[in-house]
């Protein structure tokens, strides 16, 4: 069996220093705001070559505070991409905020052109989300907020390292925010998450919305929620994070072997990164209208595959009330073709050749 993802052998081969950091927590016995975690928010924060970073219990609730800390105005509307997880829109509504969803390009990012479309005076900010671990156009989407006095943030929950012109995801907006589910190219133990940014009045209030909008142990200068990484999380992502610059070679290299050995054709269209960006590569996706038939051929040889987001937001439940059917949406039409391919660390060059192989089999 050729894996989709494999944290077990992750684990198998970090075990010792995890075990080690674990252990550790347990000994100080400090399980929520301790040592470990003020070490991932410096370490995470340097990395990212930003200001701050306030570490949270969750990606999701990292997103819906900083947009809380902006005090938006009530009401007021916020620009998402079609193509993404529910979490992006989910953060909007929470804090009382109108969703508009914008449409997506050919990286299947937030396209520019459509967040420009869709601005008017009731906008007050977009959440341009690095879907797959591929920056988002955020020079142009930045020209755009820019005129407007827009509030921009990166969703940078699948995007740990990736980069455009050389500045790391967590730097190209007015705040970013990352997930560190399991699954993820950094991932912990269990749910984790960070708010990342260089504004230091915004990250204040996101501290202390996290903590229960406190400024003391028994002092509240607002109401807040209780969203605090824990220290076993913390413990585990500070092992890992030296790891990851390793692990995003890892991934673009089995992103080139894919790239040099799958034969694209009218039938295929293969993943290209944008010139300036380094791909996270969180996740390498295909498009083929022969999706379905073509992962149970590999499924049968052998290879695990995924199918991220089979229903865009337009379309789920949750906003056909808000937004209306959304068949205008290229994000929509597209969501019968994708699929994940296997990639990772976990793989050696002869499991991506033969995964390779077995693509060229099919489509010949």
């Amino acid at each position: 069996m050729i894996k989709f993802l494999d944290l077990r052998k992750q684990y198998s081969i970090l075990k010792n220093e995890i075990d080690e950091a674990v252990l550790r927590v347990f000994e100080e016995g400090s399980f929520i705001k301790g040592e470990e975690v003020r070490r991932f928010e410096s370490s995470f924060a340097q990395y990212c070559e930003a200001s701050h970073c306030i570490a949270c219990a969750n990606g999701t609730d990292g997103l819906a505070v900083l947009l809380k800390a902006f005090e938006l105005p009530e009401k007021s509307t916020v620009i998402v991409p079609a193509n993404t997880f529910i979490a992006t829109a989910e953060s909007v509504i929470s804090n009382g905020l109108n969703v508009k969803f914008a449409d997506i390009d050919d990286d299947f990012t937030i396209s520019p052109e459509s967040v420009a479309s869709l601005i008017t005076d009731d906008v007050s900010a977009v959440m341009a989300v690095h879907l797959y671990g591929h920056p988002a156009k955020m020079d142009e989407i930045r020209e755009i907020t820019a005129k407007k006095g827009i509030v921009l943030i990166e969703d940078a929950a699948q995007a740990h390292g990736a980069m455009l012109n050389g500045k790391k995801t967590g730097t190209l907006a007015d705040g970013a925010v990352f997930s560190f589910y399991p699954g993820k190219v950094l991932g912990a133990a269990g749910d984790a998450g960070a708010v990342v940014l260089n504004d230091d009045k915004i990250a204040e209030k996101v501290r202390k919305y996290c903590d229960h909008g406190r400024s003391d142990k028994y002092i509240h200068q607002f109401p807040g929620i209780n969203s605090r990484m824990d220290s076993i999380q913390a413990a585990v992502l500070n092992v890992k994070l030296k790891y990851l610059e390793s692990w995003i070679e890892a991934r673009n290299k089995v992103a080139s072997i894919y790239l040099n050995s799958i034969k694209e054709n009218e039938e295929l269209i293969l993943p290209h990164p944008r010139k300036g960006v380094r791909h996270a590569w969180h996740l390498f996706v295909i498009k083929t209208k022969r999706r379905d038939e073509l992962k149970k051929y590999l499924e049968s040889n052998g290879i695990e595959c995924g199918i991220h987001y089979p229903v865009s937001l337009p379309q789920q439940p949750a906003f056909i009330g808000e937004s209306g059917y959304a068949s205008k949406y290229r994000a929509v039409l597209e969501q019968n073709d994708v699929l994940s391919l296997p990639i990772g660390e976990h793989l050696d060059e002869k499991e991506v050749l033969e995964v390779s192989r077995k693509i060229n089999d099919f489509f010949s």
